[in-house]
């Protein structure tokens, strides 16, 4: 009786990054992208309220994270711009460009949290409510919006890291429009024959010198 031996499939080498690759790609688009919304959004939202005591009783005070801080915004968006950017630059440009993401994610995050517990913005408001610079706000409290653009923060951080790790083997934007990376040769400009006036007029189209000057 004969045994036969069954002969494993090759694996292609290249499979296993070129895989690694397009999954890293994604995961830090849908990461970059969501992250930048989320913590764009949530500077729009109320992230503190309180009252001013003025000469008609409590007044009631709220403000936005854009009034608390404008660093979560102004990061989640040099942070979008550096996740486009990381696809238009190679090698060392898209190293520097994946550290930029990274910290604009980690700024993101610190910025956040610290406006968390920050009354400053609502004293502004009070003082100004009050008539009296002296004033500040009292029965403060905040909202869950500042962690929330922590968390949007933290997918921009995420997402540099990814870009950091795996962005070698992202492919980039001019890609498509290269070939092996050689000068392409230049077309051989055709012979004109001075005699025939429809060669003159098409050397001219072509933007050559049909005198051969």
């Amino acid at each position: 009786m004969e045994y036969v031996t069954a002969v494993p499939h090759p694996r292609n080498p290249a499979a296993g990054p070129a895989r690694s690759g397009r999954r890293s790609l994604a995961a830090a688009l849908l990461c970059g992208a969501l992250g930048a919304a989320v913590a764009l959004l949530a500077t729009r939202q109320e992230w503190s309220e309180g009252t001013a005591t003025v000469a008609g009783g409590a007044f009631p005070l709220t403000a936005k994270g854009s009034d608390v801080t404008g660093v979560p915004a102004a990061l989640a968006i040099v942070g979008l711009a550096a996740l486009v950017a990381v696809f238009a630059v190679r090698r060392a440009g898209r190293f520097a460009v994946a550290a930029l993401l990274t910290l604009s994610g980690a700024g993101t995050v610190a910025a956040a949290l610290a406006g968390a517990s920050d009354s400053s913005a609502l004293d502004d408001k009070a003082a100004e409510a009050a008539g009296d610079t002296s004033a500040t706000v009292d029965a403060l409290t905040h909202t869950a919006w500042p962690y929330v653009a922590a968390v949007g923060g933290a997918l921009l951080l995420l997402a540099g890291l990814l870009a950091l790790r795996y962005g070698r083997l992202w492919p980039a934007m001019s890609g498509r429009y290269e070939r092996d990376g050689t000068p392409r040769p230049r077309r051989k400009q055709q012979t004109v024959d001075p005699d025939r006036p429809e060669d003159l007029w098409k050397a001219l189209d072509r933007g050559e010198d049909p005198t051969g000057a």
